[in-house]
């Protein structure tokens, strides 16, 4: 997409937050009309009061007939479905489904690396910004990682480096994306509630090569079981990358960090713990390299990144125990990767929203958990792995209440893991909060 695309084009905003009032904001520098429209009443904040004395309509409801054929695009929150009414509007109408990131890179002329998968998306995220940071490079980083971009996308130059983190649902509404290099972490069966099938799952997650070209890279693991189908479709040039084979630039030894055949560092040497995130790590040393950064530079990050909030971030040490936020654990795959990364005996906080999903998947993971605690919609689901795997189980309404009784349990060479295999939306407003509240908590049950 190119910066007229918008100029005097009409243009509604579907959904008011964050998002939703960046895009408003860019849309309007780039000449756009725009109407904005909500499922009820706007908060009376600065940016409402900004938009509406530069002439933006405010619709406080989200009605289809709010939307007809005058308008040229409809640029949605990436979280609503499909299915809502003005967007089935929007498609019956055949008007362009958009989000805040279409908005954005419409005018960005520098070079874009872009990141998406089903785990792992953040980790690798903040791990490349730090090398490329680290290295002297310029970049900004912005997506799914918490920023919109259209928040950032105005200051920067055709000499920038924007990194993306994207998700599903920010991909199916960006449909020009082309990164200079784009990256793929892993594909599993995620968000069918909102995709329906995991072949629409995976199409939203091609939509970020679709249209690279050969002078373009795409990094993908070489242990996906969608990555030959992927690279039989994409045009880009492919670099794989994989934990456990040693055949490609980036590698390890099952002792040191690889690469080509510089042995860069031995892996006791990386702060980050467990195997997933030693794939982590691969994958964004891997796109590192190829956008030039320098051994030492990376070497620097792998010794000092402790890693991101919510993901398996390493809270606080009392008394020999270890403590672990892994709030960003919405799905089995997450928590089952949390879980293998400890050999320690290890108390699990789980439970969470229930989307249908077999948690008995979890019952392999469980033979380091000294004892389980379990809260949410899907506690009695939590209790049942427990049980089949003949752990202690006890059951509490949220975190808050969880984690004295995981103080109590606890002794020196303990994990204390909260890994919810769930969304939060049962109790909690987003896995943050969740987080915060454990942290919050623990810090007040030990005095600190």
């Amino acid at each position: 997409m190119k910066i007229q695309d918008f100029n005097n084009k009409k243009v509604m905003v579907f959904g008011w937050a964050r998002s939703g009032k960046a895009a408003a904001q860019r849309l309007l520098e780039l000449g756009a009309q725009v109407t904005v429209v909500n499922g009820g009443e706007f908060e009376d904040d600065m940016v409402y009061r900004q938009l509406l004395a530069a002439g933006v309509q405010f619709i406080n409801h989200d009605d289809a007939v709010s939307l007809n054929t005058s308008f040229d695009y409809l640029i949605k929150n990436p979280g609503i479905n499909y299915e809502t009414a003005l967007v089935k509007q929007a498609k019956k109408l055949k008007i362009p489904i958009l989000t805040e990131v279409a908005v954005a890179l419409s005018s960005f002329e520098g070079r874009l690396i872009a990141v998406t998968g089903s785990n792992g998306k953040t980790t690798t995220t903040s791990l490349i910004r730090d090398m490329l940071k680290s290295d002297g490079q310029k970049v900004t980083t912005a997506g799914n990682i918490g920023i919109p971009v259209c928040e950032v996308i105005k200051d920067l130059t055709a000499d920038d480096t924007l990194l993306l983190e994207l998700s599903s649902f920010q991909l199916m509404g960006t449909p020009d994306i082309r990164p200079d290099i784009a990256l793929i972490t892993n594909i599993f069966a995620n968000h069918l509630d909102y995709h329906g099938t995991r072949e629409n799952y995976v199409a939203a997650k091609f939509q970020l090569t679709k249209n690279q070209t050969s002078n373009q890279l795409l990094v993908l693991n070489a242990d996906g079981q969608d990555t030959d189908e992927f690279i039989k479709k994409t045009h880009a040039k492919v670099v794989a990358f994989s934990r456990i084979k040693n055949d490609y630039t980036v590698r390890t030894d099952n002792v040191d960090l690889i690469i080509s055949d510089n042995h860069l560092m031995p892996l006791s040497g990386i702060k980050l713990v467990g195997p997933h995130n030693l794939e982590n790590i691969v994958a964004a040393v891997t796109v590192a390299k190829l956008a030039g950064v320098h051994d030492t530079a990376i070497r620097h990050v792998l010794e000092t990144f402790g890693g991101v909030e919510h993901r398996l971030q390493h809270v606080l040490t009392d008394n020999g125990v270890v403590f672990y936020n892994d709030s960003k654990a919405t799905d089995i795959e997450a928590t089952q990767t949390a879980l293998n990364s400890f050999h320690q005996p290890t108390i699990w906080l789980a439970g969470g929203l229930d989307r249908g999903d077999d948690l008995m998947r979890l019952l392999p993971n469980l033979s380091h958990v000294k004892a389980v605690i379990a809260f949410g919609e899907t506690q009695q689901k939590i209790v049942a792995v427990a049980r089949a795997a003949n752990k202690p189980v006890i059951t509490v309404d949220d975190v808050e209440q969880a984690v004295p009784v995981a103080v109590k349990l606890a002794v020196t060479g303990d994990v204390v893991l909260l890994s919810p295999a769930a969304a939060s939306w049962d109790q909690y407003k987003s896995f943050e909060e969740r987080g915060e509240r454990y942290v919050t908590e623990l810090k007040k049950v030990l005095g600190l």
